[in-house]
């Protein structure tokens, strides 16, 4: 059985001056929901079909093969911005995501929901495979 699970995505302090955007398909892209000083969050819905031993994430945000989906981060030149020196992808797995939660979710109506540092070791935006990220439950 498939169901539509809200998302959400927080991006803290991401690198001034600098576009972050979901990816969605393989080319369309999501603005944020909100912007404040210390963040941008993205509000999303995946559907996840929870038949079967595993879960299967689908639809546009869910990106990669069946048994590793993620949701692409982007930033500068993949987030549509043109004139920047930065082109910047970070794949936040939805693997570590449990049954439970997805159960939680639905029979709340709540949000599956991570935070994500904005800015990687090197200084840049974040990128690759975001490690140590916790998806958690959230009240919407």
């Amino acid at each position: 059985m498939k169901h539509e699970i809200p998302f959400r995505i927080i991006v803290d302090r991401p690198l001034p001056g600098v576009a972050t955007r979901v990816q969605k398909g393989k080319g369309e892209l999501l603005e944020p929901s909100s912007i404040s000083d210390s963040g941008l969050s993205f509000e999303f819905e995946i559907s996840v079909d929870v038949d079967g031993d595993a879960l299967n994430f689908l639809g546009k945000f869910a990106q990669g093969p069946k048994d590793s989906r993620f949701v692409y981060v982007n930033s500068g030149t993949y987030a549509g911005q043109h004139a920047t020196a930065w082109a910047r992808r970070a794949k936040l797995s939805l693997m570590s995501i449990t049954k439970q939660q997805i159960q939680i979710a639905i029979d709340k109506g709540s949000f599956i929901e991570t935070t994500m540092p904005g800015v990687g070791r090197d200084g840049g935006p974040t990128c690759a495979s975001v490690k140590g990220i916790e998806w958690r439950v959230v009240s919407k």
